[in-house]
């Protein structure tokens, strides 16, 4: 009878040290568990590629003809590119290449940005969505132009678009504070006003439906100065959480020169797509 208190104590023990194991575990599986269940998925990509090294040096040439004719160590000083500033290489990377030649200046952006959502009800994707519908809408496309990410902008219609003028040259309105020339009616979005007869239906700034999971591309011409002309061709899309931006510029030579804009628009949306490959990968 001696040990009978010291076995109740040491069967006691027992059963206190079982229960408190089963509480322990059961807490620590029920907070991932709801965690799990109430946090939204994270986006497919955790990483960004080194923006100057994205485009292959075939591809490059070809978007900056004037390259191929100067020095080899200039070559690659072009070919190279300069990588735009950036305070979080982690969530945006960027880099630019610029090439003059005998025929004018050509002039590549390529921007890289990752989405993240820090509220936990809001998925990254569904973050990049919205970042994504914000430049549409300032991109101020056409109304014809629905996108899958965001309303209508409520901008003008196609009609809105005249064809080329005989010259093939833009009938610009000259905005004395900017300095810059705008095709009328357009707010300085591309007019169709190309050397090869395209029509404005098709080169006007639109949405791209096959390119990644939404895209645009927008069409500005400028003037430089009291003649000198560009066009900034732009392709904007999303993929996942990263939001790719490309803007692809060209100045020609002579300031009586308008840039090509189909020429622009099928390399930049060429471009896109390859760059959407590359994240498939």
């Amino acid at each position: 009878m001696a040990y009978a208190p010291g076995a109740v104590l040491i069967a006691a023990l027992a059963v206190g040290c079982s229960s408190g194991n089963g509480t322990s575990d059961s807490a620590t599986d029920s907070k991932p568990g709801t965690l799990a269940t109430s946090a939204a998925p994270p986006g497919r990509y955790r990483t960004l590629p080194e923006a100057c090294r994205s485009i292959p040096p075939a591809t490059l040439k070809d978007l900056l003809p004037g390259a191929a004719e100067l020095p080899e160590a200039q070559q690659e000083k072009v070919f190279d590119g300069s990588a735009t500033v950036t305070y979080d290489t982690d969530r945006r990377v960027g880099c630019r290449w610029k090439s003059d030649g005998p025929d004018g200046t050509r002039s590549l952006l390529v921007d890289f940005e990752r989405v993240v959502s820090y509220d936990p009800s809001v998925s990254d994707d569904d973050r990049a969505r919205e970042v994504y519908a914000k430049k549409e809408a300032a991109a101020d496309l056409p109304s014809s132009s629905g996108s899958s990410d965001g309303p209508e902008s409520g901008t003008p219609s196609s009609s809105d678009f005249p064809g080329s003028s005989p010259s093939g040259t833009a009938d610009g309105k000259t905005d004395t504070d900017a300095g810059k020339s705008t095709d009328p009616g357009t707010g300085g979005k591309s007019s169709g006003d190309t050397t090869d007869g395209s029509s404005a239906e098709n080169l006007q700034p639109r949405v791209l439906d096959s390119l990644g999971d939404s895209a645009f591309l927008d069409d500005l011409l400028t003037r430089a100065g009291s003649t000198a002309q560009h066009r900034t061709v732009s392709v904007v899309f999303r993929t996942s959480n990263v939001i790719v931006t490309i803007e692809y510029t060209a100045q020609p030579a002579l300031s009586t020169e308008v840039p090509d804009s189909k020429e622009l628009q099928e390399k930049a949306q060429a471009l896109g797509g390859n760059l959407v490959d590359r994240f498939s990968e």
